[in-house]
C-alpha cells in the first residue's frame, strides 16, 4: 500500500474526531511528496470539506508544494 493510500485510510477512520483528524493530517503530510500532498488536499476537500473546512484551510495553508 502506498503511503498516500494509507494516510487516506487513517483519515477516514479518525474523521469522527476533529482533533484527531487534524493531528493525523499534519502527521501524514510529513510523509508525502509534493505531488502526493496536492492529491491528498483535493481528496480531503472533496471528502471532508463540508465538516472540516476550517481545519483543512489551516493545515494546507502552511504546506508548500515545492
Amino acid at each position: 500500500m502506498k503511503m498516500l493510500e494509507y494516510i487516506k485510510m487513517i483519515l477516514d477512520k479518525v474523521s469522527f474526531d476533529k482533533k484527531l483528524f487534524e493531528k493525523e493530517l499534519k502527521k501524514g503530510l510529513k510523509e508525502l511528496l509534493p505531488i502526493e500532498i496536492k492529491e491528498l488536499k483535493n481528496w480531503c476537500y472533496e471528502k471532508f470539506g463540508k465538516i472540516y473546512q476550517s481545519i483543512l484551510n489551516k493545515v494546507f495553508r502552511r504546506v508548500s508544494f515545492t
